[in-house]
């Protein structure tokens, strides 16, 4: 909940990718929060008021993810609610005229996207969500130590520059919104 929440003000990009880990965290830990209570929050140097919260929170997260049948697979609707927000503008950004250096990165990308979804990625989600999980799937490879080719890690920069300009330009709409 913490790093969530400084996360969500400082960084929307890198708040989705630790939302998915958490999804995937509860999942891991058969979305007990007595299992996630013992196994995980217990682990960090919290006091035990932050504790506490950190155990609300998760099992917040458990509550939605069963009334939003998200238990096995799939991401929580404010997660998806984030995503489209991204998505949404990401699509004012390259109708745009005036973002040429987002154009100019998206066009950088797109061979990517369309390599991805040839591979099996989903052709029904937007092109952001399949940057999204681009980048979740080396996150996890790395997190396992699994070997990385340089041709995925060459796509992983490419794919990080243009999330990392959406990220940007998301935040600063945040605080005033943007001229398209």
């Amino acid at each position: 909940m913490f790093i969530a929440q400084q996360l969500r003000k400082k960084n929307i990009a890198e708040y989705l990718l630790y939302m998915w880990q958490i999804e995937d965290t509860i999942r891991a830990f058969g979305c007990s929060l007595s299992r996630i209570r013992r196994e995980y929050i217990d682990h960090f140097d919290y006091t035990d008021e932050q504790k506490e919260e950190e155990a609300d929170w998760f099992g917040n997260l458990i509550r939605m993810m069963n009334q939003e049948g998200c238990r096995e697979k799939g991401h929580l609707q404010i997660n998806k609610v984030t995503m489209q927000q991204l998505a949404e503008l990401h699509a004012q950004l390259l109708q745009s005229p005036r973002y040429p250096f987002y154009n100019s990165e998206y066009y950088k990308v797109l061979p990517f996207i369309v390599e991805l979804r040839n591979r099996g990625a989903s052709k029904d989600e937007n092109e952001v969500e399949t940057c999204f999980n681009s980048l979740y799937g080396v996150m996890m490879l790395r997190l396992a130590k699994k070997p990385i080719s340089p041709d995925t890690e060459h796509a992983v920069k490419e794919i990080s520059t243009l999330v990392g300009m959406l990220n940007d330009y998301y935040l600063k709409d945040r605080e005033e919104p943007l001229e398209f």
